[in-house]
């Protein structure tokens, strides 16, 4: 009989530090102390506290150890295990209240989350489709087969007031309608998972610990406007996702869930893996459908729309992983339940994967209408080092940036186009006081220019333009003409490029010019980047009356820049200094800044 259960974090992130290698030692350590008929170990999909990885939870105790290492396994097995003692010295800190470990729920983390997308995540077996059924599973899809027709399943899905979760924020039900109501015959449902936003994994994470969940939301929309087939294009570059969604696809087909006549409805509907080479354009609803044909991925202009004519010119709707992930719960609870949560004009919630200067890394899922503050702050758990916030990205290269200013707006599609940023499809980055707007701005807009696809001009021609003028000022050569010249060039891709991707592409430099001009003015002006990150605007010094000539600086230089005795103080040739701040952080005494 089964007493414990370790789950143990098998996503992209734990795995990448170490996870396997955990699981394979704890399976083997359980085995040799006989507990093999006692416990049970799940590698599951992704908790959420991605940079405490691996992550190890017992149940039903809930002890929530984080940073396992192989070598912890030995103890965690013979005194948690086996004698009933917590290892606390790999206890969470904030699980631990006194004399009392308390439920991860409890903590800053996942206090004001609410999980829907992610409900599974981290909670079941995501290769075991028996554990999906086990927490309502496959219900939804039966009860829109048995008790619905497919115009009261969109209607539900009207009435919910879900919105489309990869960025543009379309009403989900309104876009099933318009393929539903197209003339019968061959339909298509697609699943756009190619996620290439940087510092983005949300639908990925929902692949990895809840592939059925989607699985079951194409079901449900194929029967909804009358599809027999879906497709789902999902990057090549996550292998994991793709080996679980596989086997969730095969699963499904056996026990009667994808195919013919599914549970003896008279419904048919199959799903197809369609992998993606990691282009980004690929993004774009008409440029996925291309690639899915087997072209190359360039968008098409619209209209005629998807729901009209999509894939192989037939009526298909697109949706993105974490909108589908929040059908099934809509089905079974009802759209009333659904939209009493999020504001007025945008329900539900909203997953977020939460990077850069940060001190909890990781997955979060909020209601509409969590404020910035209240993510960045009290899930986030603040700016490392005692630094201050300085700006977040939101929607990642086609979104923008939020000042410190706007940290108490409610998150939702609306007010974040109404402060110069977007939704996007949820990648959210922390920036503190050390950060150059300006270099982000840049380093945004680089990413757009090599992935443009080069179909239309404006795009392909005009961002790189722009990415030439953000060089100038980033080198100190810019002038208060180009600044004038780059916000009219961005109008002018935003309103004459051909697809979504291309008239978004200027957010991040609008945005940080509108909340940040100061700062691209003093590298205009001053010739200085206030931050110090720009190279060609700073110098790297050593003080004077810091300096103990311990010649620890000269010695990790990779350029051999620095002279002076021992003893002595140091000085570096800021001809030979290339700035990669080796002698900093090998600095002891803080006697080395840029400047």
């Amino acid at each position: 009989m089964i007493r414990s259960h370790v789950l143990v974090c098998g996503g992209t992130g734990c795995t990448s530090s170490g996870s396997e290698a955990v699981i394979t030692a704890l399976e083997s350590h359980i085995d040799k102390a006989g507990l093999a008929n006692e416990i049970k170990v799940v590698k599951t999909g992704c908790f959420g506290l991605c940079a405490l990885g691996p992550i190890m939870i017992v149940y039903p105790e809930g002890t929530f150890y984080s940073m396992v290492k192989v070598d912890d396994i030995p103890e965690i097995v013979e005194e948690h295990l086996l004698k009933g003692r917590i290892v606390t010295r790999l206890v969470y800190e904030e699980t631990v209240q006194e004399d009392k470990i308390t439920s991860l729920d409890e903590t800053g983390f996942y206090k004001k989350q609410l999980r829907i997308a992610l409900r599974n995540c981290g909670v079941i077996d995501p290769e075991d489709i028996n554990e999906y059924i086990a927490y309502d599973g496959y219900q939804a899809l039966g009860k829109a087969l048995t008790e619905m027709t497919p115009e009261s399943v969109i209607e539900e899905i009207k009435n919910s007031g879900l919105r489309g979760r990869g960025g543009a924020g379309f009403p989900t039900g309104v876009k099933w309608s318009f393929a539903a109501s197209q003339p019968a015959g061959q339909k298509y449902v697609c699943c756009n998972a190619d996620e290439g936003d940087p510092g983005a994994f949300m639908d990925r994470s929902v692949l990895e610990g809840d592939p059925h969940a989607l699985i079951e939301a194409m079901a449900i929309a194929g029967y909804a406007i009358g599809s027999n087939q879906g497709f789902v294009y999902v990057r090549a570059e996550y292998p994991i996702a793709v080996h679980r969604l596989q086997i969730a696809v095969d699963q499904a087909r056996e026990m009667g869930l994808l195919g013919k006549d599914i549970m003896g409805s008279g419904f048919d509907f199959d799903l197809e893996l369609r992998l993606g080479a990691g282009a980004f354009v690929c993004g774009e609803e008409t440029a996925l459908l291309t690639s899915i044909e087997g072209n190359r991925g360039e968008p098409r202009p619209r209209p005629p729309f998807p729901a009209v004519k999509g894939l192989f010119g037939k009526p298909t709707i697109l949706n993105n992983v974490e909108t589908y992930a929040n059908i099934p719960r809509i089905i079974l609870l009802g759209a009333d339940w659904f939209n009493k949560i999020g504001t007025e004009r945008s329900k539900g919630t909203k997953v977020f994967a939460l990077g850069g200067k940060i001190n909890n890394t990781g997955l979060v899922e909020v209601p509409m209408g969590t404020t910035l503050r209240e993510i960045i702050d009290e899930i986030g758990g603040g700016i490392p080092n005692g630094k201050k916030f300085k700006a977040a990205q939101t929607g990642g290269p086609s979104g923008g940036c939020i000042p410190a200013s706007k940290m108490d707006v409610e998150i939702d599609y609306d007010n974040l186009i109404a402060i110069g940023s977007m939704m996007g499809s949820g990648g959210l980055i922390v920036m503190d006081e050390d950060s150059c707007m300006v270099d982000i701005a840049k380093f945004f807009l680089e990413f757009t220019v090599d992935e443009s696809c080069g179909k239309c001009t404006p795009c392909r021609i005009g961002t790189k333009r722009l990415h030439e003028m953000l060089e100038k000022v980033t080198s100190g050569k810019g002038t208060m003409a180009d600044l004038d010249k780059m916000e009219k060039l961005c109008y002018y891709i935003k309103e004459n490029a051909l697809c979504g991707l291309g008239q978004t592409a200027p957010n991040p430099v609008l945005s940080t010019l509108r909340y940040f001009r100061d700062e691209y003015e003093a590298h205009v002006r001053d010739k200085k980047c206030p931050s110090h990150v720009c190279k060609d605007l700073m110098n790297v010094v050593i003080l004077e009356d810091k300096c103990t000539g311990c010649t620890a600086c000269a010695r990790v230089c990779p350029t051999n820049c620095i002279s002076g005795a021992v003893k002595k103080t140091h000085v570096i040739d800021q001809d030979k200094c290339i700035k990669c701040g080796a002698c900093i952080e090998k600095c002891r005494f803080s006697a080395i800044v840029k400047q």
